[in-house]
């Protein structure tokens, strides 16, 4: 087939879009911070600005050349509904781009969800499901994992898994147990996959509330995945996705089978200058946040953007 002939580069980003929420209230969810008259004082005015954010942070990814071009997956953490996937896709300034999406919809106390945007011209989706992480008894329910597959322009199936592990509010100590719980259910289906499919193309990314040396991050490296994100750093001081109290650290991460690997062009985060704000206590720059606590920053997220890039032949 003249399509296995070509050679197919291709932009993978993975953002946490912290609380993009919409303004309506859904009454099985604890949403009401999100509301206009919530603490979040969260208005249509401050919602289109935030989808608009996300836009220009995800546009970004794509390069800053004469060359570059839209990204053509995105793996999205912290979204609420459809809702949101429909107007950041279709009425933002991405709207353009003629994105489309595939989303769970979890058990989430707060509604948050996960989401992947791809481009339709890029990557023709064969299916996609969600996959439930048990708690235990007594523990509130986690998000499920976003699996998808699809067919690149190379002729190549990708199998990409989405995930948003348990926070570590509580102590990473008492919460680390759930993140396992998420590693070791991704596993499983990554096991399930190879099973029917050896050399199956995987990328797994997401928001794991964890750093690389953790043990649900080790235990997914242990099962024949290779971690393209670990250590690497921005082009404008971003030396980690996220910074607390001075601190960089990557809680985001992107996993790639090893037939994948071998394919990676590059990874980076995406500092854009935009995407930054200086940082006066303990110096430096620190992610440019919609909010700090309940207080309007009128920025983008608190964390940034990675990016690889592949080649397919």
């Amino acid at each position: 087939m003249l399509s296995l002939l070509l050679s197919v580069l291709l932009t993978f980003v993975e953002y946490n879009c912290e609380n993009l929420f919409d303004c309506q209230h859904d009454s099985l969810k604890d949403d009401l911070q999100f509301m206009p008259e919530g603490t979040h004082k969260w208005t249509p005015g401050r919602y289109w600005r935030k989808l608009n954010h996300i836009s220009q942070a995800i546009l970004s990814c794509g390069g800053d050349s004469a060359t570059a071009t839209i990204p053509d997956l995105i793996a999205l953490t912290e979204v609420e509904n459809d809702s949101v996937m429909r107007d950041l896709t279709k009425r933002s300034l991405l709207r353009n781009a003629h994105y489309e999406y595939v989303m769970t919809s979890s058990p989430d106390v707060r509604g948050i969800d996960v989401a992947l945007v791809y481009s339709p011209y890029s990557f023709k989706l064969l299916t996609s499901h969600s996959i439930g992480v048990r708690m235990p008894e007594g523990v509130r329910p986690t998000r499920d994992i976003l699996y998808a597959s699809g067919l690149v322009m190379s002729g190549d199936t990708l199998h990409i898994y989405i995930v948003h592990s348990p926070s570590r509010a509580g102590g990473e100590h008492l919460t680390k147990p759930y993140r396992m719980l998420v590693a070791e259910r991704l596993c499983a289906s990554i096991d399930s996959l190879r099973a029917v499919c050896p050399e199956a193309r995987i990328i797994v990314a997401g928001d794991f509330n964890d750093y690389s040396n953790d043990k649900s991050l080790t235990r997914i490296a242990g099962n024949g995945m290779v971690e393209v994100s670990r250590d690497v750093i921005g082009r404008n001081g971003a030396k980690g996705t996220y910074r607390y109290q001075g601190e960089w650290g990557s809680l985001d991460h992107i996993f790639v089978s090893g037939n994948i690997a071998e394919r990676i062009m590059g990874c980076y985060i995406n500092d854009a200058p935009f995407l930054l704000e200086e940082e006066s206590k303990y110096g430096g720059v620190r992610p440019k946040r919609c909010f700090r606590g309940p207080v309007y920053m009128n920025g983008y997220s608190d964390h940034l953007p990675l990016v690889a890039t592949f080649l397919f032949e």
